[in-house]
């Protein structure tokens, strides 16, 4: 096995042989990548306007790339704006898992990801000690606030906020409850990689399956290491190994996880990050933080922690890879899996 791997997720998709365990099957786009759910229903709804209901609310919400978005208000400095239930539970759970990471999640690191150009506006041609240390006036989730009627209070008109990190999987949490509310309790949604699982999939009459996919493989001719097992369950993944640019003035590598604390976009000895958790909000946050946090931080927030299990790929000192996996995430997977540690 090769350690020296970025994972992304994907679906084991069932044949749907059965015509009395038989899945629907829905494909599109939303969140600027692509999708594909399976659900098992006897009863029939209009699933696809259900779905353009959730991706709307969310893009209004907590979309930077809509300019009249509540999130793009705000970040324009418009202090009028009354949150919707999304942000606010967005909001929150960002302060919380800011909090038990010590800072190293914090979607206030907008200014800084604009600056390095993963955001959606021009880059800084340069970016030196004394640009960084401007610029990190304006990072915090410490220096905002949620007030009780809805609006957001930042210490700085130029606070930036970017929930990239934890929205898509919120989105995904939110098509998940869609469709339990129509009665489904079977199904799987994968969107961009990141994966929500409930129920069964009832033609195997098995758990749903994720695997994990090294990038060494091919487009065409995909190599997967292991798969897991998901229980009503979500799984997540983040990595530097294709999400990064080269600045063309000054030929700089910047990767797109940028540790808040110190403001720098460069790479740690963890290479990439996946995480099952109870929700894809949460599993999506968890994967970034671990991005940010190296590999130590990572095992210390890990055991302090309740209810995510962790995959993580990391360097050494010489240069060597290896995995750290939690006892909870091994004992999802099979097939051939055996980590380092």
């Amino acid at each position: 096995m090769k350690y020296s791997l970025l994972f992304i997720l994907f679906i084991s998709f069932i044949s749907c042989e059965e015509d009395t365990k038989k899945a629907k099957v829905l494909q599109g786009n939303a969140f600027g990548t692509s999708y594909t759910i399976q659900y098992f229903s006897e009863v029939s709804f209009n699933a696809e306007k259900g779905l353009d209901s959730v991706f709307a609310a969310v893009n209004k919400s907590v979309s930077t790339y809509i300019p009249q978005s509540d999130i793009s208000r705000i970040n324009q400095g418009d202090t009028t704006v009354v949150t919707d239930a999304i942000f606010k539970d967005v909001f929150r759970l960002s302060e919380e898992v800011y909090t038990n990471s010590n800072g190293y999640f914090d979607p206030t690191v907008g200014t800084l990801r604009n600056a390095y150009g993963f955001g959606d506006v021009a880059p800084i041609k340069e970016i030196d000690s004394v640009v960084l240390d401007s610029l990190r006036k304006y990072v915090g989730f410490n220096k905002v606030r949620l007030l009780e009627d809805g609006t957001i209070r930042k210490e700085y008109p130029e606070i930036y906020f970017d929930f990239n990190a934890v929205a898509k999987g919120y989105g995904i949490d939110m098509v998940g409850r869609y469709l339990e509310n129509q009665g489904v309790t079977n199904f799987v949604i994968e969107l961009g990689g990141e994966v929500l699982a409930k129920g069964k999939n009832l033609s195997k009459n098995k758990l749903w399956t994720a695997g994990i996919e090294s990038v060494d493989s091919e487009v065409d001719s995909r190599e997967f290491l292991a798969s897991v097992r998901l229980e009503n369950e979500a799984m997540a993944a983040s990595g530097n190994y294709r999400k990064f640019r080269i600045n063309p003035t000054t030929g700089k590598k910047y990767v797109h996880t940028i540790n808040p604390l110190t403001g720098f976009a460069i790479e740690n000895d963890v290479t990439s990050a996946t995480v099952i958790a109870p929700t894809c909000a949460m599993a999506d946050a968890y994967a970034t933080t671990f991005m940010a946090m190296g590999l130590e931080g990572s095992k210390l927030l890990l055991a302090a922690t309740d209810n995510i299990e962790a995959y993580i790929t990391y360097t050494t000192s010489t240069a060597e890879n290896g995995v750290f996996s939690t006892q909870g995430f091994k004992n999802r997977l099979f097939e051939n899996f055996n980590a380092s540690e």
